[in-house]
């Protein structure tokens, strides 16, 4: 899933060297952190949100057979 993240960011932003996706996990969820350039946050984020909530969508979709739900939180 940190693969999928880091595609669809490093498509979206300027700078794709500074992106950087971590994993956390805790015994209720999945915590995938994505970190991108100051610059490039409103590019990841998009207006009103719709970018951040269509890689929420997509990581949804992928994370069907993981057991417990995954979260997205963009820096």
């Amino acid at each position: 899933m940190e693969d999928l993240v880091r595609y669809l960011a490093r498509s979206l932003v300027e700078q794709p060297d500074r992106v950087r996706v971590f994993t956390k996990e805790t015994r209720r969820e999945t915590i995938i952190k994505l970190q991108v350039a100051q610059g490039d946050v409103g590019r990841v984020v998009g207006r009103n949100g719709r970018v951040a909530n269509s890689m929420r969508s997509l990581l949804e979709v992928a994370a069907r057979h993981h057991k417990k739900p995954v979260i997205l939180e963009i820096d």
